[in-house]
Order: C-alpha cells, then sequence, then structure tokens
C-alpha cells in the first residue's frame, strides 16, 4: 500500500550530499531503492511511507498495468550502443537493480525512479500485434531488433504476462534477427524459439553477470536471479545452440571489480562465446540512488567507491559524453580496460556485445486490414454510445 505524505517544494529533484550518511533511510525487503523521490517533472516532491500497519521496512507490492502501445520499436542513434533498433515489452522493472540507468524514465510517467521503478510496473498488452504491423509496413529495413535494451524482457512478471514471448514468436514467423539481452533465468523457457531461430543465424543472448557473490547479489539486485541461475541459463542456451555473450556490468570500483577474471572464467565455463563490459554509470536520479544504497550497505567503503568513480569520470559522478560514459577515462579505467582484454585473449573470448545477425531471410508478415463495422439506419446512433 502507498502511503504518500506531500510537501510543496520546487519541481527540482532533491539532490542529497554525496558524502552523507542517510541515516533515516532502511532497507526494504526485497527492494533495491531505499526511497521514493517523486518525479523530478512535478511541482510537489512525494514520499512513500510504510503504509498504514507502520511496520519499519515494510515493502510495496508490485503492481502491474496493462497499456496499449501505439508503437514498439524504438530507434538508436547514439554510436555507444550496438544495435539500431530495440522493444522493451515493460516500463520499470521488478528486478531492483539500483544502478539501474533506465530508472530515470520512470519519471516521464510522473513516477519516482526510485521504488516505485521497482513496484508500479507496465506491460505493453498489444505488442505482438504491434509488431506484425509495423513490421509490415512497406517501408520497413529489417535490422537486428535488442530486446531488454532498457528493462529486463525476463523479469518475474514476464512468467504471467508472457509479452517477451509472444514478440518472439512473431519475430521467428517473420524470420526476423534478434539480439536479448537478460539477467533473467526465465529466457530458458524459450528456448524452443531461440534454437530454431540461432539454427538460421537469427538469434543471440546476452546475459548480464555483475558478481559471484550471493550477498552482493542480494543487495544490488534483490529480485534478480543468483548467478548459479544465470550460469545455468547460459549453459542451456549454449547447448542448444544459441549463441551466448556475457556482460559483466556494471562495473563497480572497490565492489565487484575484483571479481572480473573469475566471473569472465565461469562464464566461458558455461558457454559464453563474447564478452563486454560497462564501467557504473549515474545518470540523473541514479546518482542520489546509488549513493544512498552504497552509504547503507557499505558504509566503511563508501567513500573510497565514490572516489575512484570520480577518477573514472574527470572528478565528476557521471559522464554522458559518447565515447566516454560507457568506459570512463584516466588511470583506473585503463587498468580495467587491460584487465578485461588480457582475460578476454586468455580465455578465448571475442570482446564485443553483438553476433553478426541474417537479415536475408526476413518474410514480412501478412496483416489483414483493420476490420470496419457497417452502420445500418438502426444501429448507427446507438453505435456513438459503445
Amino acid at each position: 500500500m502507498y502511503c504518500i505524505s506531500i510537501q510543496h517544494q520546487t519541481a527540482n529533484y532533491p539532490i542529497a550530499m554525496a558524502n552523507e550518511h542517510p541515516g533515516a533511510l532502511r532497507p526494504r525487503k526485497g527492494r533495491g531503492a531505499l526511497s521514493n523521490h517523486s518525479s523530478r517533472y512535478l511541482a510537489t516532491h512525494s514520499e512513500w511511507d510504510a503504509g498504514e500497519d507502520g511496520i519499519e521496512g515494510a515493502s510495496p507490492v508490485t503492481e502491474c498495468r496493462a497499456v496499449q502501445a501505439r508503437s514498439v520499436i524504438a530507434r538508436n542513434r547514439s554510436p555507444d550502443i550496438p544495435f539500431a533498433q530495440s522493444i522493451n515489452p515493460y516500463q520499470g522493472c521488478e528486478h531492483g537493480c539500483i544502478y539501474c540507468y533506465a530508472r530515470p524514465t520512470h519519471a516521464y510517467l510522473d513516477l519516482s525512479p526510485g521504488l516505485d521503478f521497482e513496484t508500479r510496473l507496465t506491460y505493453k498488452a498489444n505488442a505482438a500485434e504491434q509488431l506484425r504491423r509495423e513490421l509490415a509496413r512497406p517501408g520497413y529495413r529489417c535490422a537486428t531488433i535488442t530486446l531488454g535494451a532498457n528493462t529486463d524482457p525476463y523479469q518475474p512478471v514476464e512468467r504471467e504476462h508472457r509479452i517477451t514471448r509472444q514478440i518472439l514468436e512473431v519475430l521467428r514467423d517473420c524470420r526476423h534477427p534478434v539480439a536479448i539481452i537478460t539477467k533473467g533465468a526465465l529466457v530458458t523457457r524459450d528456448i524452443d524459439i531461440l534454437a530454431d531461430m540461432a539454427a538460421e543465424g537469427l538469434a543471440s543472448v546476452a546475459v548480464s553477470l555483475t558478481t559471484l557473490d550471493d550477498t552482493l547479489k542480494r543487495q544490488l539486485e534483490p529480485r534478480a536471479p543468483s548467478a548459479r541461475a544465470r550460469l545455468r541459463a547460459m549453459a542451456e542456451l549454449s547447448a542448444a545452440g544459441v549463441p551466448v555473450n556475457v556482460l559483466f556490468a556494471p562495473v563497480i570500483p572497490a565492489l565487484n571489480d575484483s571479481e572480473m577474471e573469475h566471473l569472465l572464467e565461469a562464464a566461458r565455463a558455461a558457454g559464453a562465446e563474447r564478452a563486454a563490459y560497462i564501467l557504473l554509470r549515474l545518470p540523473l536520479e541514479v546518482r542520489d540512488l546509488f549513493f544512498e544504497w552504497l552509504h547503507q550497505h557499505y558504509p566503511q567503503r563508501a567513500s573510497h567507491v565514490i572516489s575512484l568513480l570520480r577518477q573514472c569520470r574527470d572528478g565528476a559522478d557521471n559522464d554522458s559524453r559518447f565515447g566516454h560514459r560507457m568506459r570512463g577515462s584516466g588511470v583506473f579505467a585503463e587498468l580495467l580496460s587491460q584487465r578485461f582484454r588480457l582475460s578476454c585473449k586468455k580465455l578465448g573470448l571475442t570482446m564485443g556485445e553483438t553476433f553478426a545477425a541474417r537479415c536475408d531471410l526476413f518474410t514480412p508478415p501478412q496483416v489483414a486490414p483493420a476490420s470496419r463495422r457497417p452502420a445500418s439506419d438502426s444501429s448507427a446512433q446507438g453505435e456513438l454510445f459503445d
């Protein structure tokens, strides 16, 4: 239940001091964010409270509502991202990863990038139907579609709503290439589709693996599968002939960077063929949410982590420039890059996030024109009130 206390403040998102310890904040079971500051676009500032029962640390129940999408394929022109188009079946993500760069997008819905992002979700109920229409357009040009570019297509609510599977069925029927990015072990449910597509060079899966430490995983990614579950999923996909990547992301200095070599070795043993990494990014609200989390869970290490991050961002907390935002710069960032290259060379992993997929097999779907109910003299007026 949401219990909201409202304070009239400016529309700007309140920025906490980076080195302050948020002593009034407490973790909520199964949730990553400690706070729930309202959208930066609103003129009022709202906070999530424990609820009518007054239980400290109570967690809001996940809500997932249907929306009708007017379009589903998003286009990308960023030179830092290795795909041109993507589909996100869900807005918000129940995995609750505290570092998620997609959190600020929840502000566009007038919701909080904090707890709302993890608990107030939407799914695109008509995604498969809309995808057929977009693929059938005369001007459409086939290029790999990435699932999971923003939020995870295999987060827990997918088990019920099956939007990702419906999308895959459309892509399979059209012989359209797809690349999946996920940390959800539920991806193995769709091996029947992915194996058939992979056999024709039409599918690959990148599994995001952040840590092999169960305690750190539960704190960083409270509702995501364990590292063991993700490694098993990679092994099952690889055994079925589906090309598998490992994405070591995000790399957090002095928190998980020491695991790089062991994590890549475990992924290679599970069947990964390619590997990539991304340095932690802290855009917009993610900065304060991550600092809150860091001071709560690792108070003695927080200052050191923040210092190393700033060394990788020319003294800033975030750097949004193309060519810099994914890898950082400076001595520590270069050290990470060298370690990664050497590990990939030693393990026989190809560096890079994507496989070359075939686009020459694509067959546009046949979409029947929208039917219109004929209006007779006796029913036309009544239709105005249907």
